[in-house]
């Protein structure tokens, strides 16, 4: 039976640092805690860091360097403390994003709603009053999956599938909010809509959301998010967290 965390080689391009063999909250928490720690030894070895739901990623070259040497160092950061209790890096941001919730803009809210077995007002008051974790980036350049909602957000993803979605949608399954970074298909239910670009190549950073960041969603009129697109603007603003 496998003990976590684990630390594994992936191939010779990194080490692979594992803190659950599923997603939960706990071992996502975990990972982007052991990631910032070790990010912050600037250790020579490693050349760059990212993290998934429950694991931390280090690229290191493993012909220069052998993975019994990385993976002992690793393994004392990780003996220095409980990880799944440990607070987040300092540091990360609080974005506070305008979004519509139902209508024509966010065409599934209902039916999500249901699914989740609460009314549509109790459905905006979760997604509005709940301050979502970037769990982890991928899929699309940028592109967020925000948790954790509360267990009745437990929903399946639908049986068929969206064609299209646009970009800065908000998209619900499996206790989990998507952002998408562009116009795409999915199976998520899409209940709510925003002007957000996660991926924004034109800036300094073209991808402004990070792992550890926050996100808290505000309700706003078809009319207001209409103004905001025509003003090229996404409404979001910005605050760091100690």
């Amino acid at each position: 039976m496998t003990t976590f965390p684990i630390i594994r080689s992936v191939g010779l391009s990194g080490v692979l640092v594992s803190f659950a063999p599923a997603a939960s909250d706990a071992a996502n928490r975990a990972a982007i805690a052991f990631r910032g720690a070790v990010d912050a030894l600037d250790l020579p070895q490693i050349d760059e860091s990212s993290s998934t739901l429950v694991s931390a990623f280090f690229r290191v070259d493993l012909v220069a360097y052998p993975f019994a040497s990385i993976r002992d160092a690793l393994a004392e950061v990780l003996a220095e403390q409980d990880w799944f209790a440990a607070p987040l890096p300092a540091g990360r941001t609080l974005w506070t994003v305008p979004a519509v919730f139902g209508g024509d803009r966010a065409p599934q809210l209902d039916e999500a709603a249901a699914a989740a077995g609460v009314s549509t007002p109790e459905a905006i008051a979760d997604l509005t009053t709940t301050r979502l974790r970037v769990l982890t980036i991928g899929f699309a350049p940028g592109q967020p999956y925000l948790g954790t909602l509360a267990s009745h957000w437990d929903i399946p993803r639908q049986v068929g599938l969206t064609p299209k979605v646009p970009q800065g949608a908000l998209v619900a399954a499996v206790r989990q909010i998507c952002l998408f970074a562009k116009e795409t298909p999915t199976g998520w239910r899409h209940v709510g809509q925003s002007a957000f670009r996660c991926f924004q190549p034109d800036a300094e950073n073209p991808f402004p959301l990070a792992p550890g960041d926050e996100v808290q969603f505000t309700q706003i009129s078809a009319a207001e998010l209409a103004r905001l697109e025509a003003h090229v603007t996404d409404g979001a603003t910005r605050t760091v967290l100690e």
